[in-house]
């Protein structure tokens, strides 16, 4: 039977789904290119922020995630978290050399500058965890349930592209100018406006109950070998999400790169948004056969069309071309997403769910951004063709990081026949 969410649980995960897709937008694709610009072209700057960020990310989610069940509440975190995300996302158009030196006398103001946008980088990423990474994807799992899941997961799948869509399309003309002040005000002020709304729209699961056991032993709960025996098919799960991460992570950090300088297609803007548009609706589209056939059942043909994507992406040529097989790789993309993540929260223990977002976020964010790219890396180092970034002389990508990827994402197939197979057996 169709289990409903609700109209109430469908705007919030919109809502705030949505916004929070915005903030990581402006974090993952503006801030470098904001420093960069406005600041310093040394690319150190950019390689410490990102790596740092993404420490921050991991262990705010880790600390948070395990305090948000200790003290049994959501919305508290969500709403807070938001507001604050917000206000130091528009912090950020108010970092200047000149502010730095009238802060910092005594030093390099550019250096200064570069490191301020570096730390503020970091809170921005600890309110942005605190509330989305930790908060809001524990009360996901909290308020949905095994037969609705599916259509859950299929819709938060395409946030961050809408996101993308949104911002480039109507807000990207600010960066162009060197509006940045203006660029951060809007969506930073809208970021926390929304944590206000989220007072009034969130309400916490009536199941929900503070836990009174030790917090600090529970910081690393997830990590002990015996609750890893305990919950085989969550740790498969997360094997699964993980060994998928890889595979996307082997192309995307090069995919607009690949399309500019490879394929020499400038006009790059037009084929990604119409390839984002065609594989949201898929995406939408499978929710509710994830929910009906099941999500291990469904994960299967998920992969062979992301897995026909890549290798259409590894001959395609032509702007047509890309955007045809780009459809088809981002829409299995978007759907492997979906099952993937809905078979997690799945096997997530309900007494537990705030403790394994940390868990989540090592296998789905940390050790694939590690992985994936030096895997891409190594593919592209093999072209001799060249191009100029950040002052620095780097390698073109080839259609090579699309086979690799391949590689990787067949790799899924061992975590997926083990929990089919413990599934029989259950």
């Amino acid at each position: 039977m169709k289990e409903r969410l609700g109209a109430r649980k469908w705007a919030t995960l919109l809502l705030i789904g949505l916004f929070g897709q915005f903030a990581w937008t402006i974090e993952n694709m503006y801030f470098n290119v904001f420093l960069y610009k406005t600041i310093s072209t040394d690319p150190g700057y950019i390689a410490a922020m990102v790596g740092w960020s993404a420490a921050a990310a991991t262990l705010t989610t880790l600390l948070m995630g395990a305090l948000s069940d200790r003290v049994g509440k959501r919305k508290a975190f969500i709403a807070v978290g938001y507001v604050l995300w917000g206000l130091s996302t528009a912090a950020f158009g108010y970092i200047t050399p000149e502010n730095a030196a009238k802060l910092f006398p005594g030093a390099n103001a550019v250096a200064a500058a570069a490191t301020m946008v570096v730390v503020l980088d970091c809170v921005m990423t600890f309110f942005g965890s605190t509330a989305n990474d930790a908060a809001f994807n524990a009360w996901v799992t909290d308020s949905t349930t095994t037969g609705n899941r599916g259509r859950a997961e299929s819709v938060l799948a395409i946030l961050p592209l809408i996101s993308m869509l949104i911002i480039f399309g109507a807000f990207d003309g600010l960066t162009q100018q060197g509006k940045w002040r203006e660029f951060f005000n809007i969506f930073g002020l809208a970021v926390s406006a929304v944590g206000i709304i989220a007072l009034l729209l969130v309400k916490d699961e009536p199941g929900l109950r503070p836990r009174r056991d030790s917090y600090f032993k529970n910081l690393l709960y997830g990590l002990r070998p015996s609750v890893v025996r305990e919950n085989p098919e969550l740790y498969l799960s997360f094997a699964a999400f993980c060994l998928f991460s890889v595979a996307v992570q082997v192309f995307f950090p090069f995919l607009i790169i690949y399309i500019q300088y490879y394929l020499g297609i400038m006009d790059y803007a037009l084929v990604l948004g119409v390839v984002l548009i065609l594989a949201s609706v898929a995406s939408v589209l499978s929710g509710k056969w994830i929910d009906r056939f099941g999500k291990l059942r469904f994960t299967v043909p998920a992969a062979a069309v992301m897995l026909t994507g890549l290798i259409g992406m590894f001959f395609v040529r032509s702007q047509i071309g890309v955007i045809i097989a780009g459809t088809v790789m981002m829409s299995g993309y978007m759907m492997l997403t979906a099952t993937l993540s809905a078979n997690i929260r799945d096997w997530t223990p309900t007494d537990k769910v705030g403790h394994f977002q940390g868990i989540r976020m090592i296998f789905q964010v940390l050790l694939p951004m590690i992985i994936g790219p030096n895997i891409g890396a190594a593919v592209i180092r093999s072209n001799p063709m060249t191009y100029e970034d950040l002052g620095q002389i780097k390698t073109v990508p080839t259609p090579g990081i699309y086979l690799a990827s391949a590689v990787v994402l067949l790799l899924i197939a061992v975590p997926v026949l083990l929990l089919k197979k413990r599934e029989r057996q259950a």
